[in-house]
């Protein structure tokens, strides 16, 4: 696709926002350069601790559906994103509600298909998210692991990317490629880092002095600390029980450290002037996910 086209595009899908009410919903990509780092459960117990706050959370899940935000919970996803897509449902119909009233939106085999949409299907969708223009506070969105020379749309659309890191040489190096590559490629500047699976508060802040020191000398981007979700077993435990660690062990050390997490996200600014909300949000989704394609089939 050339650049006149996804310009042209883009301008289409700004005049259709015009139509629109301006929405300030937030949107936050979890992103992890490996597998197994923990990332879905951090969504799922971010999402409850946001809910508490008075935060209306809605969580895109961008896995398989052996390993995602439904699964976690002990839910099944009839519906997905494609059924809105292809018209067979409207959104409301395809979203399901977690712990703390959390809507759960399936989107794996959507993300997919957004590239070949046509712009009356892409009118279609725009429209469809504009329901949530005024329900919804924060998107929190669990992304699929793209390997290392691939990054997915969802978290070029999003307003801030948070990158899970542990002390684990494969983790450290996912991220830093990640980075790299959005850095690079997609000129995103600005990261937040959370460290997990850290022994004390000590060593995760060092886990990421090191981290920061490695990014700064070498790419141009601006890091955030973000805080740290300790190796709790009680976590583990709330994981086995299909429950967020803060409705299954509310008083643990975890759950604790999700609240402060928490207070960093709300707190958190974003440099890369972003515009926030879910019109936006969907507009630079479909504009993005031609971009990366483009990109992947170089």
């Amino acid at each position: 696709m050339t650049k006149l086209m996804l310009h042209d595009q883009a301008m289409g899908l700004r005049k259709l926002s015009s139509f629109q009410a301006p929405d300030s919903a937030r949107v936050f990509t979890i992103a992890g350069g490996k597998s197994r780092i923990g990332k879905t459960s951090i969504v799922v117990n971010l999402a409850v601790a946001l809910a508490r706050r008075g935060q209306r959370v809605l969580l895109i899940d961008e896995n398989p559906c052996h390993n995602n935000i439904c699964t976690s919970l002990g839910l099944q996803a009839r519906f997905d994103l494609l059924h809105v897509i292809y018209k067979d449902k409207k959104l409301n119909q395809v979203l399901l509600r977690g712990p703390e009233n959390i809507a759960i939106l399936s989107a794996m085999r959507g993300i997919h298909a957004l590239n070949k949409l046509n712009p009356l299907e892409q009118d279609w969708l725009v429209r469809s998210f504009s329901e949530l223009t005024h329900s919804v506070d924060i998107v929190l969105i669990d992304t699929a692991i793209a390997g290392t020379t691939h990054v997915l749309p969802l978290s070029l659309a999003s307003e801030q990317v948070m990158m899970v890191i542990s002390g684990s040489a494969a983790s450290l190096t996912g991220a830093y490629v990640l980075i790299k590559i959005m850095s690079q490629e997609y000129t995103r500047r600005h990261f937040l880092i959370l460290v997990n699976k850290a022994e004390s508060e000590a060593e995760s802040f060092a886990i990421y002095q090191n981290f920061y020191k490695v990014a700064r000398q070498y790419l141009s981007v601006t890091l955030e600390y973000a805080g740290y979700i300790p190796n709790d077993e009680r976590l583990r435990s709330a994981t086995q029980l299909c429950k967020p660690v803060l409705e299954a062990y509310p008083s643990s050390q975890a759950a604790i450290c999700f609240g402060q997490v928490v207070q960093n996200i709300l707190r958190s600014s974003c440099p890369d002037k972003y515009h926030g909300g879910i019109d936006n949000f969907i507009q630079r989704l479909i504009q993005t996910s031609h971009l990366s394609m483009a990109n992947f089939m170089v």
